[in-house]
Parts: C-alpha cells; structure tokens; sequence
C-alpha cells in the first residue's frame, strides 16, 4: 500500500510555498525601489560623490612676497627659479625602485638613505607623486632627462626657492629664513591651511609674517582611480595661487651698513630706533650668519655648525640676550631719586673711592681719591657709584628701584615684532628668598643701584628705556614692519601705526633734568672724548658690566641725538652693547659716535671713522665708566 499525504497536511504546504513566495516578491520589490531610489531619486548625490571620491587634488605653490628695505628699491629677499624632483613610486616596477633610487642618488647627490626614508616600501603601490629634492640646479634637471628612459616615475617641476640678498650679513636677524614645514609644524599649523611639502618661516620676519609672505597656493583637482593614477583630463579644475604680500622694512640699509661696520668683529649688538615712533632704523647682531644656507643640499651640515659654534650666530643679540644694565642703569635711578624726592639733588655725597659697608670694601671706579663731593648731576656725569649706592641703599630703598626699573620697562617684553624675545630679569627679595632661601641685603641694594647684581636686560629694552626719557613719559612699540604692499602693482595696502606700549606718570620736569644730566655725561663726565663730535649734540650714559672675571667687563653706550631740536621726529636713540668676551677696549662709546656721526653728517663709515680720527685710535685698556 502507496505513502500519501493526509487532507489536512496539503493547505499548510501551499501555505509555506505562499509565505517563501510572497518574501521573494517583497524582496524584489525593495530592490527595484531601492535601485530607482539610488539612481534617479538621489542619482545627482551618488555620483558627486563619486566623482569626488575619484578626484586627486594637486598643490601649486604660491609666489612668496618679496621683503624690502624702507626705501622699496633693492628686495632684502625674493624668489628665484628651481626645480624640484618627485618620484611616483607606483609606476617602478617594485623589483627595480631600488636600482632607481639609486641612479637619482647618483645623479642628484643625494643620499640613497635620505630618499629611502621619503620613500618606505609600504608606499610602493601609491601613483602620488612624493617630493625628493628641490633647490635643484637646471644642469641635474638635464642629466635627468637625459637618461629618462631608465627612470620611470621620476618627474621634476619649477618649485621657487627663497633667495637673498648677497652680502646681507647683520640683516639675517632681521630677515630671518625659510624652510620645509616639519610634522610638529604641520600639526600645529594645519588649520591655517599649511600642507606637507610647503615652505614656512623659520626665523624672523620671515616667520613673523609667515601668513602674509606665504599668500595662498593654488590647486588643480584631477580625476583618478582608487591608487591616485590619472585617468581623465576631463572636469579638470584649477584654482590660481595669489602671491604674498610685498613687506617694507622700516630699516633703513645706510644706518644699517653704519651700524654693522661700527660694531666690526665683536660680539654684541646694536639697536638704532626713531623713539617718536618706535621704528628701529637698524638692529646688529654680531656674530650672524648667511641664510641662504638653508637652501644649500647639506643644510643638514650647515646648520649643525651653526648650533654647535660656541659664538652662537643664530642668536640675535639685540633681543634674545640680557646683561647687567651697569651705570646705564643711573638713568633709571636718577629718574626715581627726583620724582620720589628721595635726596635733593643738590646736596653733596663724598666720594673717597672707597666704601666700608657689611665685611667688604666697595670700591668706585674712580680709586682713591675718588671723585670728592658729588651732587646727583655730577655723580651722573662722573658716573659715581658710591653717590648711587649711598642714595640707593639709605634712601631710595629697593622697593622703590624695582618699581621704577619696571616703569621703564625692564623685565617685561618690548613686542616688537620679532619671534624669541626675552624679558630680561629685575631681582627683588621675595625672589632671592625662593630661588636662595637667604634675605635680600643692603648690598644687593648697592649692587642693584649702580645696574649690577642678578639685574639683565636686552639692548633692545635699553633703546626703549633710553626713548621713554626721550619721550617724556611715553614709549611706543618698537617694530620692523613699515607697510605692506601689493605684489603685482606695488601699491601700498596696509601700514603700520604707532602704537604706545606704555605711558609713565613720572613728571615730564623729571625727564627734562635726567636729559640734561645726561648731556653733562657728553659735555663733562666719562663719554667727553669718544663722544665730542661737532655734527650733533648727543646725550647718553656709558656702563661697565663686571662678569666676575679680570680685565673683561660688557661695554654699554645708550644715547640719544639731538639734545635739542624743534624737529622731535628727526632724533634717534642708539643702544649699544659690546660683550666681555671681546678684547677689553671700551668701545661702545666710540661705536655710537661713528653711528651718530654717520647720520647726521651724512657719511659712511668710513668717512665718520676719519672724520673722528679714530683712524688711529688703538685699544683702550682698563676699566672706564
């Protein structure tokens, strides 16, 4: 007897085969809907995306602003021609990069190690185009193309270099220099828009305004596969890269080529600024050093030289050292003494040359006899330290020459618009009692009267003590930026204004006696012969920074000229500072008179130098105020 299916089990099976059906029409309903979704509904979106997917976006790099003195004529800095080589590892066959490298390495000079490591195995499938080498002269560009057809995926492109000036020497601290931007620089800086492979400042204005120099590179957008190989000229984008901005200095390169010879070989530096404004006229740093060595293919060594030389030349002087301000420091204590009343200025100190206080002799520079009777405009002049220690230590008092060395603003930056200033350093007790855990005594007192001590300043807080004094109360921001200006038409689009960086309550009868002391400095006191020049009268202090070793001490000039003048606009202060390292021989003073006259006389170097005649001036030995 045959199986067959009970009447009751016959409905369910149809049923399934109804459910399996229906599921399957469902199913094919949502694929139709869903593909005329994909397709025509939202068809534009997908395939833009797509296409964007698709899309490779290749940089072309802007033309970097030119950088000029304050009369617009000769550029300090501009961009020249080059080449730069990229290798597209993708389209070497794997089996022969390594014969490749080093046939570019041959070529190029470059080192096989320094390309590996821009060009690791894992990259090997990428048709992206990695950058090897720029700065690359037209004579390797053509040994390339000669022999192209045994380097597949190696390409070169026109990539301009930053080039300067020849001979630009003391204005490398000014200028600065340019460089590769490195990943911590990239990470940093990515929002701004900076991509790897750009060219970013590295040193002063040139990183200063890096966002206005830089402009804004252009872009060519190509369609390619999923490896980056181009596969369609079609829907090509290009967006044109803008220039950067043409920069104008306010330094003036006569004063500046006056000011870098009258230094000569010592380590130190000058600052020449227009007090009325805050324009620094010219800024020295001795020993400097040529920036276009970061261009050079072995910067790598260059550059190890520089931070290994024990005169440092990367450091710019002017606002990245501090030195014990010496009797320049007067200046501020004079200040303090006659707007405080702390001693009238007419009465007399006796100066024997020698002073008993705690378990030591103080010594003035002037030895026994010393300088007799001195009354505050005398002991300026004569530069007395026993008057500055005396009216400092019993009544003065140090609260009161921290709150005035602060006033003129030591121990604060100026802002001027340069990367890595510092702040210089003003001692007070609460600090030598957490930094030595001992108490502040009457010789520090002395000591910070006469600028000597745990005080340090920079010349470029010098030049702004000096122009406060000048201004009567008033010091303006120090800044190397004049205008800005258009690449293309040379029209000025933006300038740079004054700006007061700090206003003094101190009585403008107090400055007006503190210039005329310091006029009596010139006419009769420790700078008469260096500074009794007949083109300008000059008004200034000189300072003597012991460093604790024999017969080497800082030499300081801070002055100011002309003393009088119906013309505010037309004076300039000059701060110079000549380190105890050189050979003793006293010369700021004389490097500030060869400055001074220079200017106002409208002579070079050279011919200041003879018109002083200090053609014949030998070394000054011993130690001078």
């Amino acid at each position: 007897m045959g199986l067959s299916l009970l009447p009751s089990e016959e409905p369910q099976s149809a049923m399934r085969i109804n459910i399996i059906a229906g599921i399957f029409i469902v199913i094919f309903f949502v694929y139709i809907f869903t593909l005329f979704r994909i397709q025509i509904v939202r068809g534009e979106e997908y395939r833009s995306k797509a296409q964007n997917i698709a899309k490779s976006i290749i940089t072309i790099p802007s033309q970097r602003g030119e950088i000029y003195a304050r009369d617009f004529k000769q550029p300090l800095a501009i961009n020249v021609d080059s080449f730069a080589i990229t290798i597209t590892p993708a389209e070497i066959e794997r089996s022969k990069v390594p014969t490749v490298i080093e046939k570019v390495a041959a070529i190029t000079g470059i080192p096989k190690e320094q390309i590996n490591r821009k060009l690791p195995s894992s990259i090997y499938y990428l048709y992206q185009p990695v950058e090897i080498a720029s700065n690359v002269p037209f004579e390797t560009i053509t040994t390339l193309a000669e022999q192209a057809n045994t380097l597949p995926g190696v390409s070169w492109q026109s990539k301009p270099i930053r080039s300067y000036v020849t001979g630009i020497g003391s204005l490398s601290h000014v200028i600065g220099y340019v460089g590769d931007i490195t990943r911590e620089e990239l990470t940093m800086f990515y929002n701004q828009g900076y991509q790897s492979n750009d060219i970013i400042g590295k040193a002063g204005i040139e990183r200063q305004y890096d966002e206005l120099l830089r402009g804004k590179n252009g872009h060519e957008i190509r369609t390619v596969d999923v490896s980056g190989r181009r596969i369609s000229n079609e829907g090509t984008e290009r967006e044109t890269p803008a220039a950067g901005k043409n920069l104008v200095l306010t330094i003036d390169r006569n004063i500046q080529t006056l000011a870098e010879k009258a230094l000569g070989p010592r380590i130190g530096a000058v600052v020449v600024m227009r007090p009325t404004t805050g324009e620094i006229l010219a800024m020295v740093s001795y020993p400097w050093y040529d920036p276009g060595i970061f261009n050079r293919s072995d910067v790598g060594r260059e550059f190890n030289s520089l931070i290994n030389d024990p005169n440092k030349p990367l450091l710019n002087r002017a606002i990245q050292s501090s030195y014990p301000p010496a009797s320049t420091f007067k200046i501020v204590m004079t200040s303090a003494i006659l707007e405080e009343n702390a001693f009238p200025p007419d009465q007399n100190v006796l100066c024997e040359g020698e002073l008993e206080y705690g378990s030591r002799t103080w010594r003035c520079h002037i030895r026994k006899p010393g300088h007799g009777w001195v009354s505050l405009s005398s002991a300026m002049a004569q530069s007395c330290d026993i008057y500055y220690w005396v009216v400092g230590r019993d009544a003065l008092g140090t609260e009161r020459i921290v709150s005035y060395a602060e006033e003129f603003g030591y121990g604060s930056l100026t802002n001027i618009d340069l990367p890595g200033e510092i702040s210089g350093f003003i001692p007070t007790p609460q600090w030598k009692d957490r930094r030595f855990h001992e108490r502040w005594l009457g010789g520090d007192t002395m000591n910070m009267s006469i600028g000597q001590g745990y005080t340090l300043v920079t010349p470029i807080q010098m030049a702004n003590m000096v122009a406060m004094t000048v201004n009567e109360g008033v010091i303006y921001t120090p800044h190397l930026l004049k205008e800005s200006r258009n690449p293309l038409t040379g029209t000025v689009e933006d300038t740079v204004e004054r700006t007061i960086l700090h206003t003094s309550d101190i009585s403008p009868n107090v400055f007006k006696a503190v210039k005329r002391d310091m006029r009596g400095v010139i006419v009769q006191g420790t700078a008469q012969y260096p500074l009794n020049i007949q083109s300008v009268q000059i008004a200034g202090k000189t300072g003597t920074g012991e460093v604790g070793l024999q017969d080497q001490w800082h030499s300081w000039f801070a002055a100011f000229a002309p003393y009088e003048t119906a013309k505010p606009d037309e004076r300039i202060v000059v701060s110079v500072i000549v380190e105890a390292v050189n050979k003793w021989e006293w010369w700021a003073p004389y490097a500030s008179a060869i400055i001074f006259q220079g200017i106002f006389a409208n002579q070079s170097y050279e011919d200041a130098v003879r018109a002083l005649g200090f053609q014949y001036l030998m070394p000054v030995q011993g130690r001078r105020e």
